[in-house]
């Protein structure tokens, strides 16, 4: 894997943890390049941090590509789970002469990655660094579905140059287009066109208000488990608890609920990337937000080092299968539980020509909510959608 070209070492001498008559914590486990030793062998890697210095594209958050150092300053001195981690920090990519330079060198980096069955987590830079990391997929052809938290849809115009509040129509917009499905959680509708919202649901993409999310943020679990990368602007928390953000509100997701999230993305089969964005060192204030950006991503480790491997696209054998049929109606749904780990998924009818394709995607989780509707005889919103799109 010929990606150390694209890369510099972290400089750990300077981060607290280092010599500290501690041991065993991840900063003395994760297997790290710096600039004493050469580039890591991460054959047997799971998961890769990578830090990315770029602010070039960010909208008054200028100071955002500091945040690598602060946040490996955190993670490196928290004690991992009751769990064996393989885990390596191969550093930061290299800023390119120009923006284009390093959106090329993420998505190389990050397709290399995946397809050595090693999951990316992206830390620091501003937001549209998401569109390098949707551009890795196009490297792999795969389609996939990305789940953004964020308190607006950075969709931007389409005459718009590319930045850290318009990445998104560059996505949709990209061609050859490889984006199956969207997903917005935690949006803030004072910060939201409504034209914007309109087009989301055009496109059949699912958005969900902060105040939904948050009323029952259970729910959102089955959302994530059928995200494939997953990008989070570290303005969706609340300013009080992630103030290093020139973008924050007094609005958004508290930590706890922050981490909850994101450990339901570390606990979903599917994910294969991650991202956190927008961090500002410069602002945040007795570095609580460094603090809480490194438990996020201890509670992704955590459920990743959790996960079932239950995702039934492959075999069916341990899973109770249930078939609601519609009185009066063309449809009939098939719903699968997990035995293993008691998740629910159901399928979506696929053209037998498109199956192929899409067999990572006609299968779609959901909740036990999901299928209390269809036995009322209601067709769940999320089964709709992904029909639509097949259809």
């Amino acid at each position: 894997m010929d990606i150390a070209t694209y890369l510099e070492p972290v400089d750990i001498e300077n981060l607290e943890y280092y010599d500290d008559i501690h041991s065993k914590r991840l900063g003395d486990i994760i297997k790290s390049y710096t600039k004493q030793d050469k580039f890591p062998d991460i054959e047997d890697v799971d998961i890769a941090l990578i830090g990315i210095n770029e602010d070039r594209k960010a909208v008054n958050n200028k100071g955002c590509a500091l945040a690598p150092k602060y946040i490996r300053d955190k993670l490196y001195k928290l004690y991992p789970g009751e769990y064996s981690i393989k885990i390596a920090d191969i550093g930061n990519i290299k800023k390119g002469f120009t923006i284009e330079d390093t959106y090329f060198a993420v998505s190389y980096v990050i397709a290399e990655l995946i397809k050595n069955n090693i999951l990316p987590v992206i830390i620091g830079g501003s937001q549209d660094l998401t569109y390098a990391n949707y551009c890795a997929y196009e490297n792999l052809g795969q389609i996939i579905n990305i789940v953004q938290i964020d308190p607006c849809f950075d969709l931007g115009t389409t005459e718009q140059e590319i930045d850290s509040h318009s990445y998104l129509s560059k996505i949709i917009l990209h061609q050859p287009n490889y984006l199956f499905n969207y997903t917005n959680i935690g949006y803030q509708t004072y910060f939201v066109d409504q034209k914007a919202i309109e087009l989301m649901k055009n496109l059949y993409f699912d958005t969900y208000r902060l105040g939904i999310v948050r009323n029952n943020i259970k729910e959102i679990e089955p959302i994530i488990r059928n995200a494939d990368m997953l990008s989070f602007d570290i303005s969706a928390i609340k300013q009080s608890d992630a103030p290093g953000n020139k973008n924050a509100s007094v609005n958004g997701f508290y930590g706890e609920e922050a981490c909850q999230i994101i450990r339901y993305a570390g606990i979903s089969d599917k994910l294969t990337s991650i991202g956190f964005y927008e961090m500002n060192p410069d602002i945040d204030n007795q570095e609580q937000t460094a603090n809480l950006l490194a438990q996020m991503i201890w509670y992704f480790i955590d459920g990743y080092y959790n996960r079932k491997n239950d995702f039934p696209y492959k075999e069916k054998d341990n899973y109770i299968k249930y078939l609601v049929t519609f009185k009066n109606q063309q449809h009939e749904i098939i719903f699968y539980k997990s035995k293993k780990s008691n998740r629910w998924w159901m399928e979506i009818p696929c053209p037998v020509n498109l199956k192929l394709k899409y067999k990572r995607h006609y299968l779609i989780p959901c909740s036990y909510n999901d299928y209390q509707t269809a036995c009322k005889q209601e067709i769940p919103d999320r089964w709709w959608k992904g029909y639509q799109k097949l259809m």
